[in-house]
């Protein structure tokens, strides 16, 4: 349920962007070209293209420079490599194309052991439960985080 939820938010965040691109677009046109003030019309399968391209483009990039998005922060997970470390940009690039072009993929989760979706079997990836990263100052494995009773990726906190 987590990730369905995470999802929705980041597709809420990628229509937000592509919102602002058109807005922008439509702003540079009427400050170029003159009145009148039209966001532009460039078709359904124009605007998939660029919603597509928008929403690779924010994963990818979310997963690589942090292993999470706005909507995994928002519901406290992390994707991860299976020890636990940051994805690659290749892979990441490589998950966020899975993501947009086989969203069915997520419907593996049940059926996986360790709850992975077809995406994170091909790519070796890993979602997990990591409301506090790394970027705290201590890492999830620390003394501190055992007594809290936080595992680290590589303990098996894998999503089920």
């Amino acid at each position: 349920m987590s990730r369905t939820v995470a999802a929705a938010a980041d597709v809420l965040v990628v229509l937000g962007i592509l919102l602002a691109v058109q807005a922008g677009y439509a702003a540079a046109r009427r400050l170029l070209v003159g009145p009148p003030f039209a966001f532009p019309d460039p078709g359904p399968g124009a605007t998939a293209a660029l919603g597509s391209a928008i929403l690779v483009g924010y994963l990818a990039c979310g997963w690589f420079f942090g292993g999470r998005t706005a909507g995994n922060q928002l519901m406290g997970l992390r994707v991860t490599d299976r020890s636990g470390r940051r994805l690659t940009a290749g892979i990441a690039l490589l998950r966020a194309l899975l993501c947009v072009a086989l969203p069915w993929g997520l419907l593996w989760i049940p059926f996986s052991r360790r709850g992975a979706s077809l995406q994170d079997a091909v790519t070796g990836s890993t979602v997990v439960h990591d409301w506090y990263g790394r970027t705290r100052g201590r890492a999830a494995g620390s003394p501190s985080c055992r007594a809290t009773g936080l595992r680290s990726p590589d303990r098996g906190n894998h999503m089920t």
